[in-house]
Formats: structure tokens, C-alpha cells, sequence
């Protein structure tokens, strides 16, 4: 399994201090993605670009897309830039794929509307827990930022590499951007409700 992978399960699976969203989730997937790719070196930073390597070290699928949506000339594409644009509808093109492999199946009743999608057991789901249990910094670190957490029972172990660094910073930077966004809206969408509240 891929790190975007563990993390959709994680995700699914772990209790956090707020609800994922999925515009959240989104950018860290891609996130997650850039991760995988700089560590089969399909792709190696320059400073925060991202600048293409051995195209062809995937083998997963949706790393093989992610792969083939890269910008291949220069000055390439910032680390930012790509997380706000392959991260844009992420999270249902994986849900798309897990249903698909058979690792979720939607429970409710069929008859009604609402229902939820639940992890079914397999191995990935227990390979996924397992390093999540692990206190793997690269993946802790992406779901700390969506707001899971939870106890590793692994020693604490801290992240190493410069390109991985960059990559979660920029993660958490545009989820605090979104965020921001997020907050301004409402302000805007409460202003505007109190002018059609007020009275003449």
C-alpha cells in the first residue's frame, strides 16, 4: 500500500478531534502522494520545485497517474501549486478506487438516505494500523495536521529527510490556508445574512 493509502484508511478508521473534511483530506493526499513519488525518486525537490526523475519507478495506479499529471519542463511546479491542484476532488478519485478493490462497503439501510462508508477488514487495513500504531512520523504527521490522533505504541521516531520536510510543511500551510478561507467565507456569509436581518 501507498502512503496516500494508509492515510484514506486512517482517516476512515482513527477517532479525531473534529470530523475529516474532505477538501482537507484532499490536500493531504496529494501531500502524500509527492512523499511516495520523491521516495521512489520519480520526482526529487529543488528547493520547493518539483522536478522529474525516473517517470517510470511507480507501480501503483493512482501514483502512476499522479505521475503522469507532472510538470515536465521548466521552471516545473511548486510543491504549493500541486498540492492545490492534483489535491482538487482527491479524496473521491481514492474512495472511487477503494470501492472498487473491495476495502470499503457502505452500511445503512438501503431504503434511506444517509448510510456511511466503512472499511471492511483486509490486509492493507491492518498494514495501515500497523504503522500508524508505529509512530511513522511521515504518516502521523499528515493525519495529526486533519486533526487524528491517537497513541503510537512505537518509540517516536523524527522525520530525516529535507525533501519530506518540505513537503509537510507545505501541507500544513495549505491547510491553514483553506482554513483561512474557510473562516472568511462565513464572516462574509454572516455580514450579508445580517443586512437582509436588520431592519428598515
Amino acid at each position: 500500500m501507498s502512503t496516500p493509502q494508509d492515510l484514506l484508511i486512517v482517516a476512515l478508521d482513527a477517532e479525531g478531534t473534529r470530523p475529516v473534511r474532505s477538501g482537507e483530506l484532499s490536500l493531504a493526499l496529494a501531500g502524500a502522494e509527492l512523499l511516495d513519488l520523491s521516495k521512489s525518486r520519480a520526482v526529487h525537490l529543488d528547493g520547493d520545485r518539483m522536478v522529474p526523475g525516473d517517470l517510470t519507478a511507480p507501480t501503483d495506479r493512482l501514483l502512476k497517474e499522479a505521475v503522469a499529471s507532472l510538470v515536465v519542463a521548466e521552471p516545473f511546479e511548486s510543491v504549493g501549486d500541486w498540492l492545490w491542484r492534483r489535491g482538487r476532488d482527491l479524496t473521491a478519485t481514492y474512495m472511487a478506487a477503494f470501492e472498487a478493490e473491495g476495502l470499503v462497503q457502505k452500511q445503512g439501510i438501503r431504503h434511506f438516505r444517509g448510510g456511511h462508508t466503512a472499511l471492511v477488514d483486509s490486509i492493507p487495513r491492518r498494514r495501515a494500523a500497523e504503522r500508524w500504531f508505529s509512530g511513522e512520523p511521515v504518516l502521523r504527521t499528515l493525519a495529526e495536521g486533519l486533526g487524528i490522533t491517537g497513541e503510537p505504541t512505537g518509540e517516536f521516531q523524527e522525520i530525516a529527510d529535507d525533501a519530506a520536510e518540505t513537503v509537510l510543511a507545505a501541507v500544513n500551510g495549505a491547510l491553514q490556508e483553506l482554513e483561512a478561507e474557510r473562516q472568511r467565507r462565513s464572516i462574509e456569509e454572516a455580514a450579508y445574512d445580517n443586512v437582509w436581518r436588520s431592519p428598515e
